[in-house]
């Protein structure tokens, strides 16, 4: 089969899918690509910043989200080895309207996406197809390849092709473009446990000690919890039994709820990685997300991010889209839009890896440097910074004029 369309969108993530809205919502027709048949894959990020947030309220959604299920964190920070708590980060003294992290399963969040877009008469989500190849024609991208669930192939024409197909993107491989690549310290290891009225209430507090290091997320009737271990280290090898030793060490608090964790098939693994491509787009093509800059799990902020990109994009390409082909030159525009704040924000992670992260599972420390802590705690006013930097990033984007949209009610 051969088809046409003004734009397509390779993967159905946050980004892809605020890419798909926004775009439809401004005329353009729009094709976003999901190669699973659903949004139901847990231990994805599913931390909603207050940047999303308010871009929710401009889109008119916000009332529909928070009506979901969900915990808020207003708080961040690092227990010290004197056992108080450094607050790094407090979200309240952010002046917006949702000061803090809404915790929401991500296929909530993009079934509402999803659900939006619907609405759009230009808008089209296609589940069950996989993007296999890109189409070059005369120099540039001219479209993508495709299988769907039932084996059938195809090809996609489009005037652009949007890459928000993840850290492991084929498009952006397909495309020849390149990373730079920076060291982790680090791997994660993402298992759930319950958890009971109140714990861990309203705060993200890591626990460290003795090269242990983890991170109970608050959610409604249970934590996310993200596990990490140093870098390459397969805690898998010595089975369940020790992995539950492992969690009842640094989580005493959860001892007595390990043995939920019934085989290692309970505990998924994430290869962390944190890079950021050195041109984020070709003729015909743009990365964004995780395709154009991994980001490490050090404060949810992926997700954030890659929405902004999403916002940037759309808000930059609508209107090139709407007269046909967007040229390279505008294409360019997004990643001088974007690149300042990811750097700024992968600067951030890489001086917590170095001077948190690395040091706790090297035994060299089980909490944060002194002179941190010294100083946090003398200058709580610091703490706006990394809530800034991490809550709505150095440019935050909104929502253009043609995307913007009534209030929704809940339940509608």
């Amino acid at each position: 089969m051969n088809e046409r369309t003004n734009c397509v969108i390779v993967g159905g993530g946050p980004a892809g899918m605020v890419a798909g809205l926004l775009l439809a919502r401004a005329g353009v027709e729009v094709t976003v690509l999901e190669k699973h048949k659903d949004f139901l894959r847990d231990f994805r990020g599913d931390t909603v910043h207050p940047s999303t947030l308010t871009l929710l309220d401009e889109l008119g959604l916000s009332e529909k989200f928070l009506s979901l299920p969900h915990s808020q964190i207003a708080y961040a920070g690092f227990p010290a080895e004197d056992g108080t708590m450094m607050r790094l980060a407090d979200l309240t003294r952010l002046k917006v309207a949702h000061p803090y992290i809404a915790m929401v399963p991500q296929w909530d969040f993009l079934d509402l996406l999803a659900d939006a877009g619907a609405k759009e008469p230009t808008f089209t989500l296609r589940q069950s197809t996989e993007m296999t190849g890109l189409i070059f024609e005369h120099g540039r991208v001219s479209g993508i390849r495709y299988r769907d669930a039932d084996g059938k192939t195809g090809e996609l024409r489009a005037d652009l092709v949007i890459a928000a197909d993840g850290r492991w993107s084929l498009a952006r491989r397909e495309a020849g473009l390149t990373t730079k690549d920076y060291p982790i310290p680090f791997d994660a290891w993402w298992f759930r446990i319950s958890r009971r009225e109140g714990e861990h209430e309203g705060m993200l507090t890591p626990k460290m000690r003795d090269r242990r290091f983890a991170v109970p997320l608050p959610r409604k009737g249970y934590f996310q919890i993200a596990y990490l271990s140093p870098k390459g280290q397969d805690l898998r090898e010595k089975g369940i039994e020790a992995f539950r030793e492992n969690v009842a060490a640094i989580l005493p608090e959860l001892a007595d709820r390990v043995d939920e964790l019934k085989t290692t098939d309970d505990v998924k693994f994430l290869d962390v990685k944190m890079n950021l491509l050195r041109k984020w787009h070709l003729d015909g093509l743009l990365c964004i997300g995780d395709a154009a800059h991994a980001m490490s799990p050090v404060g949810g902020v992926g997700i954030n991010l890659a929405v902004q990109d999403a916002v940037a994009a759309a808000t930059l390409l609508a209107e090139p889209l709407r007269r046909g082909r967007p040229s390279v030159a505008e294409l360019a525009k997004v990643r001088k839009r974007r690149l300042a704040p990811t750097m700024l924000v992968q600067g951030l992670q890489r001086m917590l890896h170095k001077n948190v992260m690395g040091p706790v599972m090297a035994g060299k420390r089980n909490g944060p440097p002194a002179p941190m802590v010294k100083l946090f705690s003398r200058f709580p006013m610091l703490s706006y910074v990394p809530a800034r930097l991490l809550g709505l990033g150095l440019r935050p984007e909104h929502a253009p004029a043609f995307a913007r949209r009534a209030m929704e009610p809940a339940g509608s």
